[in-house]
C-alpha cells in the first residue's frame, strides 16, 4: 500500500521461510489455514520482540493476519497468559466476526477461552483469555478500574480509525501503562496495530514505542480514475456495478462503498429492479446492504458465499474499509464520499455532512480488492481530485462536540481534564464549549481551574448517551413522563426512522402529515413510535420505515442505566 514520507528508523520484521522439518501426520485444516498467513513466517521474530517491549506500534499490511493471529500468538507463547489479551476494534460487527473467526480456529466454543463485549452484548466468561471488544466497552469498564487490573495485554487495531472512543482510550491506556509500570506489580504491554498510520506519531505518543513493520499477501490492484469530475457519484456508482456485471464472470464479487444508510437502502432497490430486466445470459445479482444499524444476522450475510449463478454486489458503508474481510471481492467501486460528524463551536450544532475521503481511507477501500486475488479499484473521482485529498483522516475529536468526552474523563477521576494527554489535542474552544455545556446541564462544578462533577454529573456518567439526553431520562420521573422521554431518547440515539424514497417523496409527505405535532419533531417522533405500536409492528399498515430501538432501564451500580438497541430490520410502516 503506497505511503507518503518516510518511515522513522524502526525495527522491521523481515519474512524468512519457515525451518524445515519433519511431520508426522499434516496439521489440521484450521491450522493448515493460519501457517499460510504471511504473518506466520515472522511468527518467532515478533514473539522474541513483543516479549521484551511493554509498547509498540505494529504496522500489518492489508492481509497478513496480524489482528487474528498476534492474540493467539501471545497466548500460545504464555506472553499475558496471567491476565485477559484484550483485542479493541471501532466497530461491534468487527468485534463479534473477529472473536468467531478465532475461537473457530482455536477450536472452542465462543464465550470460552475467546470471547467478545459489545454494547448490549457480552459473550465472555470466566474461562476468556482472549476478548474482542470495541473501543467504547473498553472505555466504560475503565471508568470502574482506570488501571485496567484484569488485562494484561491490550491490542488497540485500526488505530488509524482515530474515532473519538479511540482517541480517548490511548490517553487512558497509556495513562494505566504508566501507573502499573510505576507500581511494579501486574504490567501491561501495549500493542498499537494498523494497516495504514502516521507511525511518528503513535511512536512518539506511546514513548518512543518502536515500531515493527509486516509485510502482507496484497495481491496486484489494478487502478482506474474517472476522466472528468462526478457531478452524481451514486449515478456514476451505479453505471459502474452494472458494467462490471455484464462483463465480469458471476464468480467475481463487487464492493461499493456509499456513505450512509439511506442511500444504500435507495440503492439496494435501484439495483434489483434494474436487475430483474437484464439480458438473458447475465448472471443474478444477490445485492446485499451493510451497515453499523444493521442487525448483525443481516450483516452476516455479505461473510456467505453468493448461490451458484449469482454475483454479490454489496452496498456498504466504511464500515468494510478495515477488520473485516469479505470473501470473494474482486471488484471495488469507490465513491470517495463518506459521512463525518462536524461540530462548531461558536453555534452549539453538530451535523453529519458528507464529505471527501482521505487519502489513507483510499488506499483501504482499494486494498478491499485484492484480499484473495488480484483485483480492480474504480476510484468515481480523479486523479487531479485524489492528489488533493488529506493525507490523513481528521480525527473525529478534532470535529466533535466533546460534552461526553469531558464527562467521561470526569467519571475517570482524571485530576484535570483540561490538561488531558490527548495524541491530538481539540481545540481550546472546543473544551471550554464542552465544559461551559456540562456546567449549563449542572453536571458539573468550577472552582477556580478545577472542574468537578456533582452528583447529578456522576450519574449522568452512567449512561452510554449524550449528556443532554441523560439529564433527561434522571428528569423525566420529576415530570411523571419517563416511558416518552424513554421512547423519544431511543428514537433520537439511532439513525434516522424517517426514509424517503425518491420515488414516493410526494407520497410519504402527505401521509407524514397524519403524524406531525404542532409541539415539535420530538413528540412527532413519539406519534411515529406509537402508531407503529398499535398496528404491532405490520410492515404493510403505514408507509415510513422505523427502525425498532429496544428500550429497557436496568440498574447499574445503583443507579438507572438506559440501554438503547437497534434490533430487526427496517420495516414498513
Amino acid at each position: 500500500m503506497p505511503q507518503d514520507g518516510a518511515r522513522p528508523p524502526a525495527k522491521r520484521l523481515k519474512l524468512a521461510a519457515p525451518p524445515g522439518r519433519a511431520m508426522l501426520r499434516p496439521p489440521p485444516a484450521g491450522e493448515t489455514q493460519r501457517r499460510g498467513l504471511p504473518i506466520f513466517q515472522a511468527r518467532g521474530q515478533l514473539l522474541s520482540q513483543l516479549r521484551s517491549l511493554d509498547s509498540a506500534v505494529l504496522i500489518g499490511e492489508t492481509g497478513s493476519g496480524k489482528t487474528t493471529q498476534i492474540p493467539q500468538y501471545l497466548y500460545e507463547a504464555g506472553i499475558g497468559r496471567q491476565g485477559i489479551i484484550a483485542v479493541t476494534q471501532p466497530r461491534r460487527v468487527a468485534a463479534i466476526s473477529l472473536a468467531t473467526r478465532v475461537s473457530n480456529e482455536k477450536k472452542t466454543e465462543l464465550g470460552k477461552l475467546v470471547g467478545y463485549t459489545v454494547r448490549f452484548e457480552d459473550l465472555s466468561s470466566e474461562e476468556t483469555r482472549i476478548k474482542f471488544l470495541t473501543d467504547g466497552m473498553l472505555l466504560r469498564e475503565a471508568i470502574g478500574d482506570p488501571l485496567l487490573r484484569k488485562y494484561s495485554v491490550i491490542i488497540l487495531d485500526e488505530a488509524h480509525e482515530r474515532t473519538i472512543h479511540t482517541d480517548v482510550l490511548f490517553g487512558v491506556v497509556k495513562a494505566a501503562l504508566r501507573k502499573r509500570k510505576d507500581l511494579g506489580k501486574f504490567p501491561l504491554k501495549v500493542v498499537i496495530m494498523s494497516a495504514t498510520m502516521d507511525v511518528d506519531q503513535f511512536s512518539q505518543y506511546f514513548n518512543r514505542a518502536p515500531v515493527l513493520y509486516l509485510e502482507g499477501r496484497q495481491h496486484p490492484i489494478q487502478i482506474f480514475y474517472t476522466k472528468q469530475p462526478q457531478s452524481d457519484y451514486l449515478q456514476a456508482a451505479l453505471v459502474s456495478v452494472f458494467q462490471i456485471h455484464q462483463e465480469a464472470p458471476s464468480s467475481q464479487d463487487i464492493l461499493v462503498f456509499l456513505t450512509g444508510q439511506e442511500e444504500i437502502e435507495a440503492m439496494t432497490k435501484t439495483c434489483r429492479d434494474i436487475a430483474k430486466h437484464l439480458p438473458d445470459g447475465c448472471p443474478q445479482m444477490a445485492v446485499m446492504p451493510l451497515y453499523a444499524s444493521l442487525p448483525y444476522s443481516q450483516q452476516l450475510r455479505v461473510f456467505q458465499p453468493a448461490p451458484k449463478g449469482y454475483r454479490k454486489v454489496i452496498l456498504s458503508t466504511n464500515i468494510a474499509e478495515t477488520s473485516i474481510t469479505i470473501a470473494g471481492i474482486k471488484y471495488v467501486v469507490d465513491t470517495g464520499m463518506v459521512k463525518a460528524k462536524k461540530y462548531s463551536p461558536e453555534s452549539g450544532l453538530e451535523v453529519l455532512a458528507v464529505q471527501r475521503v482521505s487519502k489513507a481511507q483510499a488506499w483501504q477501500r482499494t486494498g478491499r480488492a485484492g484480499r484473495e486475488d488480484s483485483g480492480v479499484c474504480y476510484r468515481l473521482y480523479t486523479e487531479d481530485e485524489f492528489e488533493k485529498f488529506d493525507k490523513m483522516t481528521i480525527p473525529e475529536i478534532q470535529r466533535c462536540n466533546l460534552a461526553s468526552v469531558m464527562l467521561q474523563l470526569l467519571a475517570l477521576r482524571i485530576p484535570n481534564v483540561l490538561t488531558f494527554d490527548f495524541m491530538s489535542k481539540p481545540s481550546p474552544d472546543a473544551i471550554r464549549a464542552a465544559i461551559e455545556q456540562l456546567d449549563l446541564l449542572g453536571a458539573v462544578d468550577r472552582k477556580e481551574a478545577q472542574v468537578m462533577l456533582t452528583p447529578l454529573g456522576r450519574k449522568m456518567a452512567a449512561f452510554p448517551l449524550e449528556p443532554k439526553f441523560s439529564k433527561t431520562i434522571l428528569l423525566s420521573p420529576k415530570f411523571h413522563c419517563t416511558e416518552e422521554i424513554l421512547t423519544i431518547v431511543s428514537l433520537l440515539s439511532v439513525d434516522s426512522i424517517l426514509y424517503n424514497p425518491p420515488s414516493r417523496r410526494d407520497e410519504v409527505q402527505s401521509v407524514r402529515k397524519k403524524f406531525i405535532s404542532s409541539e415539535g419533531d420530538h413528540l412527532t417522533l413519539l406519534n411515529v413510535y406509537r402508531a407503529f405500536r398499535n398496528v404491532s409492528g405490520n410492515k404493510e399498515s403505514l408507509l415510513l420505515p422505523l427502525g425498532r430501538a429496544r428500550r429497557s432501564c436496568s440498574m447499574a451500580h445503583g443507579e438507572p442505566t438506559l440501554q438503547i438497541r437497534r434490533v430487526g430490520e427496517e420495516i414498513c410502516i
